[in-house]
């Protein structure tokens, strides 16, 4: 199931798409690298290069994701909501159906930390919750609207805020409302720390290990599965169903070092396409948005097909202030 060569072909072939005027190791770049990195990896349930559905497949997925790449570059320079905006309105332009709008809204406000000195990196995640208590009216009213141009399926309707109504005025108030249900609602109203201390750490600790990528990726989503029922199921299938793709993918850790390991991780992605579509989707846009934290901080250092620069150092206190 995972093929190396199919994912290195894979992606060569998506970032050849990406334009040389979006700098290496920048924002745009890292958004759009880190959003066809997470496609073409072969997790269970997922869409990638040898599983499509019949409203989406690899290629949008990855036309999604460089279509971002503009709207992320400005995204330190312009307010949240319009970044999140222009993302979802060049996804929608690249793709038929809502192909990222969960990974735009996790990579948003990261991408939106202005850079810092060298003597002061600083946290992502603490600087993110940061622009989130930022957030504006005109933001809130932006992101509706690009919540509504996504389209995404599954979201319910709710008593108190609901995308066939007028947008709140706190943004951050209607993601609380819906953390109980939505893990990229409870991200925004609690903080990112829940994303480094999982997927992130997942997987800086598998690359660190040597792993390769693709399988990286599959072993970090069946951790995150194990750890967490993904939202989008419970809310498309119920709790319980969920909560069964859980405890299967937690049964799949344990049998990593045997050499039965990669049929059962198989069986288990046949178990989530027949005979019903059980797509993990929300665990897929927290692998999505840890790419791109590894990405940006050098962690990571992704083949990609063109010359790569040395990772640079964070800019000096004078840049920065420009």
């Amino acid at each position: 199931m995972i093929d190396p060569a199919r994912f290195a072909a894979a992606t060569t072939t998506a970032l050849a798409g990406l334009s040389p005027r979006h700098r290496p190791w920048g924002r745009g770049w890292s958004a759009a690298v880190a959003g066809v990195l997470e496609a073409a990896a072969p997790k269970p349930g997922n869409v990638h290069p040898g599983a499509a559905f019949s409203d989406l497949e690899f290629a949008d997925l990855a036309a999604a994701a460089i279509a971002t790449a503009a709207s992320f570059d400005e995204a330190a320079r312009r307010p949240l909501g319009e970044t999140i905006l222009a993302a979802v309105a060049a996804s929608r332009a690249a793709a038929a159906s809502n192909a990222n709008l969960g990974i735009v809204l996790l990579i948003a406000p990261l991408a939106a930390v202005p850079d810092r000195p060298a003597a002061a990196p600083g946290d992502p995640v603490a600087a993110a919750d940061e622009v989130l208590a930022r957030l504006e009216a005109g933001d809130a009213a932006a992101i509706w609207r690009a919540i509504a141009l996504a389209r995404p399926g599954g979201l319910g309707r709710s008593s108190r805020w609901d995308l066939a109504g007028p947008p709140p005025t706190d943004i951050r108030a209607a993601m609380r409302h819906a953390a109980g249900h939505d893990t990229i609602a409870r991200l925004w109203a609690d903080g990112y720390r829940e994303l480094r201390d999982g997927v992130v750490a997942d997987l800086a600790a598998e690359i660190a290990a040597g792993t390769p990528l693709a399988e990286a990726i599959v072993w970090c989503q069946l951790q995150q599965l194990a750890r967490c029922p993904d939202s989008q199921l419970a809310r498309r299938h119920g709790g319980e169903v969920a909560a069964a793709v859980s405890a299967a993918a937690a049964g799949l850790l344990a049998k990593r070092k045997k050499p039965a390991w990669l049929a059962a991780v198989a069986a288990f992605d046949r178990s989530l396409r027949e005979p019903r579509r059980l797509n993990p989707g929300t665990t897929a846009d927290l692998i999505a948005a840890a790419l791109y934290i590894l990405l940006r901080d050098g962690r990571l250092r992704p083949a990609v097909p063109f010359p790569l620069p040395p990772f640079p150092a964070p800019p000096s206190p004078r840049e920065t202030s420009r």
